[in-house]
């Protein structure tokens, strides 16, 4: 049985479970290199190299914000084509995909490069905090074209439903990365600037893979993968589809910026270096999630566009409950032992009851967030990015910029701690009211037509 019909005619668990575990896996090892790249720059640098990267991080998902853009929208129109059978489409996307790619590289590195001095101290950074937060960031621009493209290639792959196939890649690259970590920043002597140049290399890795899957014709699909022939249509697809992701990421940074402001201004540099370590551990716990999000993004998308619909839909509630019981024991471990793990980031470093409160304030919203997550998956998937920009819009622009502006003024950085906290479960519930929209309006229908 080929990918497509076993998507579209196996039974849901299995399904799941075949295209969710390779992702899951994958996005996990993920997790594992950002919480051991500051766990190296804490241990063979010093605190304040870890502030400086977690400064400079959020700007560097900028670059991964247009790779998923481009991943995203083309993985979405891909798994929708596959499932129509539109094979002429599905030839033509490599052309509008390698110009978006490119184009997306150099609007990424040449002006970031520039002004990496006023962007990070647009973060909050002085002194030599700026100074090493600049090396970090200006040497994870070099490698922006790798970046873009490896992740655009590799959500491409997943949305045939290869999982396995990604997955590989992904380890491969980030293996390299972790072997390199060490060498370029103690035995070459490379610092922060190091730590980047290694996950260069292993993105350097990751995007030839994906270019020799297709140049080898690996693909379900016919392509023209050295095509640079753009198509109007097929790029606005490709863009509306992925724009989510990309307000997620931009607005992800604009939240960031108000946030080490505000710990800059209001705290201290422990403070700057506490919530870096805790937002790194939440984004590590979270890449089971993220996992299961690229595992339903093909199975949506190609029964949606094989027109069964209401498989598309037990789909999302299938995920949404596997989502909640991968994160109940990683929500137990953030609750129980909080110092714990803190001290695997910040060793030696003695912190106060008031600390591990806000580490279990922030944590305390994780069993929620399976449903935002994976609807911001299901909405792009079944051709309606509207109500995906419309939750990222809420969740960035509505509630956390204006919150974070005004929290922390009135009530000190521990506001944002439980302002975090107050916001998720506002998304979690205004998502939970749109996903249920739609059945709500086929019961009262259906009692209408009863009576």
């Amino acid at each position: 049985m080929d990918r497509k019909t076993f998507i579209l005619t196996g039974d849901l668990k299995k399904v799941m479970w075949e295209t969710s575990w390779p992702a899951v896996a994958a996005i996990v090892l993920y997790g594992i290199n950002n919480f051991l790249d500051a766990v190296f720059v804490g241990y063979l640098i010093n605190t304040k190299a870890l502030a400086a990267v977690g400064m400079a991080y959020p700007l560097s998902q900028i670059v991964l914000g247009f790779g998923r853009l481009v991943g995203t929208g083309a993985g979405a129109a891909v798994s929708m084509w596959i499932g129509k059978n539109e094979n002429n489409k599905l030839y033509q996307l490599f052309g509008s995909f390698n110009i978006l790619c490119i184009l997306f590289s150099l609007i990424c590195t040449v002006p970031a490069y520039i002004f990496a001095h006023e962007l990070l101290a647009m973060m909050g950074a002085k002194g030599d905090l700026q100074t090493i937060a600049v090396d970090y960031f200006r040497a994870t621009l070099v490698g922006t074209i790798f970046w873009i493209y490896g992740l655009a290639l590799n959500m491409l792959i997943r949305a045939e439903g290869k999982m396995k196939t990604a997955a590989a890649m992904i380890a491969i690259g980030l293996v390299i990365d972790l072997i390199l970590k060490p060498v370029f920043i103690s035995t070459l002597g490379m610092g922060v600037a190091g730590a980047a140049w290694a996950t260069n290399c292993g993105m350097m890795i990751y995007a030839a893979l994906g270019i020799l899957y297709y140049a080898r014709g690996k693909s379900s699909f016919r392509t023209n993968w050295k095509s640079i022939a753009y198509n109007a249509e097929i790029g606005k697809k490709i863009i509306r589809l992925g724009l989510p992701e990309m307000i997620l990421s931009v607005i992800g940074v604009v939240q960031s910026i108000i946030i080490f402001n505000a710990l800059a201004r209001y705290g201290t540099e422990a403070d700057l270096s506490f919530f870096t370590v805790l937002n790194r551990f939440f984004l590590f716990l979270l890449t089971p999630l993220f996992g299961l999000m690229r595992g339903l993004q093909p199975v949506v998308g190609i029964n949606f566009g094989a027109g069964n619909h209401e498989r598309a839909r037990t789909f999302l509630k299938t995920y949404i409950l596997a989502g909640m019981a991968i994160l109940c024991p990683f929500f137990s471990l953030a609750l129980l032992f909080p110092e714990d793990l803190l001290k695997m980031m910040l060793p030696g470093t003695d912190f106060h009851p008031g600390q591990i409160q806000d580490f279990r304030l922030f944590f305390s919203i994780l069993p929620l967030l399976p449903v935002t997550v994976l609807a911001l998956s299901y909405y792009p998937a079944v051709n309606n990015s509207k109500k995906a920009s419309f939750l990222v819009i809420l969740r960035q622009f509505i509630l956390y910029i204006p919150l974070m502006l005004i929290l922390p003024y009135y009530f000190g950085i521990k506001s944002i701690y439980w302002g975090s906290a107050l916001i998720e479960l506002t998304v979690a519930i205004t998502t939970c009211f749109l996903l249920m929209k739609p059945v709500f309006k086929k019961l009262q229908v259906n009692r209408l037509r009863s009576s």
